[in-house]
């Protein structure tokens, strides 16, 4: 049986690891944004129709960078040569690999509403190959697996990609990694909490 007060003791200490990591880099208020905050902020309403949110707001303590990351995911993530199902495949992937929560929790459903199988993102949840992909999102799949896991992209893996998606496709492709990798670096390195009732990935040994 379990000790009520070191149960007691590990939830306290859980809340307590919470509460610091939410501080690393916490969300500034828009009554406190410096006169560049304000405007970054001003400019990502403009662009994105809502209030900064999710990644955006650590990203908020550096507002050029914040606004440097907006401008590239507007094109990257509504306009890539690869289309919205590809992409969002990718953000799967790269949350997978980095194990970002907030990035899953919010790409999963929008994943799987542009056409994504659950049965294929369960599996990149899983840390597994899946299985009944298209040829395209296999593809997709192996040039940026090796480009996570390998740090490069083979010489077959990258002909297939640019066979398909040509030269443009291949660019676009590294860079919906890049750019979701770079989210998912600034989230983990703020330790950007997602909703308490969200998915939270297996963390896989290091």
């Amino acid at each position: 049986m379990k000790n009520p007060l070191a149960t007691a003791l590990a939830s306290l200490l859980l809340s307590a690891s919470l509460a610091q990591a939410a501080e690393r880099l916490p969300s500034i208020p828009p009554d406190q944004y410096t006169p560049e905050q304000k405007e970054a902020a001003e400019q990502f309403l403009a662009a994105r129709k809502v209030p900064v949110f999710g990644p955006f707001e650590p990203l908020m303590h550096s507002p050029q960078v914040m606004s440097q990351a907006r401008a590239m995911g507007d094109y990257l993530r509504y306009n890539s040569a690869l289309g919205n199902t590809l992409s969002e495949l990718v953000i799967l992937i790269t949350a997978r690999e980095w194990t970002q929560d907030y990035e899953w929790y919010v790409h999963y459903p929008i994943a799987i509403k542009a056409g994504i199988k659950p049965d294929i993102a369960s599996a990149i949840a899983d840390g597994r190959r899946p299985v009944g992909m298209s040829e395209d999102e296999e593809i997709v799949y192996d040039f940026s697996i090796e480009l996570h896991r390998n740090k490069r992209v083979s010489d077959r893996s990258f002909e297939r990609a640019e066979k398909r998606f040509g030269k443009k496709g291949v660019v676009d492709l590294t860079g919906i990694n890049a750019y979701y990798t770079l989210l998912a670096m600034q989230m983990n390195a703020a330790q950007y909490q997602a909703p308490k009732d969200s998915k939270r990935l297996v963390r896989f040994p290091e």
